[in-house]
Formats: structure tokens, sequence, C-alpha cells
């Protein structure tokens, strides 16, 4: 088993990237694209929407290393997750390079993080 730590960094790593460099930086355009094929709202909230998100997944990402509430924090990571997956494959299927690919390795980064959520180490532990 790695170190406690070490699963910590990797679930927090993939958060602030997705959320600081792909979403607040605007290091992905492809996810802007994704987001404005929402019908009626996506050219017009598209963009504030993915900032508050990636704002969202920094947030998730220093929750994560905090250790604080490990079990809510893998729940709420499963929402979220699962509620974007979901939604990008109705509105924006199209668009998105390996559809199939892509919920798989969430649902692997999901295991992960529940493994994160189960091992101890944090404050509380």
């Amino acid at each position: 088993m790695p170190p406690y730590w070490l699963i910590r960094i990797a679930v927090a790593g993939v958060w602030l990237y997705e959320g600081l460099w792909c979403k607040v930086l605007r290091g992905e355009p492809r996810e802007f694209e994704v987001v404005k094929a929402v019908p009626r709202y996506g050219e017009r909230f598209g963009v504030p929407f993915l900032l508050a998100l990636g704002t969202v997944e920094v947030a998730i990402g220093a929750w994560v290393l905090s250790g604080f509430e490990p079990f809510l924090c893998a729940l709420v990571q499963t929402v979220l997750l699962v509620s974007l997956n979901a939604n990008g494959l109705i509105w924006s299927r199209h668009l998105i390079h390996d559809p199939r690919g892509m919920v798989v390795k969430n649902f692997a980064f999901l295991v992960l993080a529940w493994v994160a959520a189960a091992v101890p180490g944090g404050p509380a532990q």
C-alpha cells in the first residue's frame, strides 16, 4: 500500500489540475466547448459556470488534502463527478473525445477517492 499522504495527494492533484488549470486558468478550451453545447444556457452561462466549477474543484482538492470529514468529502466528489459525467454525456457527447473512456477513468478515480477516504491520517484520526 502506498503511503496515505500519497493517496490523498493523487486525488487532490486531479481536482486541482481539473479546477485550476483546465477551468479557472482556461488551460483546456474543449471544456468550454462542452459546456457551451448545453441548449439555451451554454452560450450564456458556460464561462461563469466553468469558472465557478473550477473554484469548487480547487476547494475539493484542498478538502481532500485536509483529511477533514473524509467520507463526506468522498460522497461530494462522487455526486459531483457523476453529475458532471451524466450531463456531459446527455448534452455534449458528440464533443467528448472518448465518452466510454471518460466513464471508465472516472470510475477508477472515484474508487481511489473512496480509498483516500478510508485511509487513516486526517486531523480526526
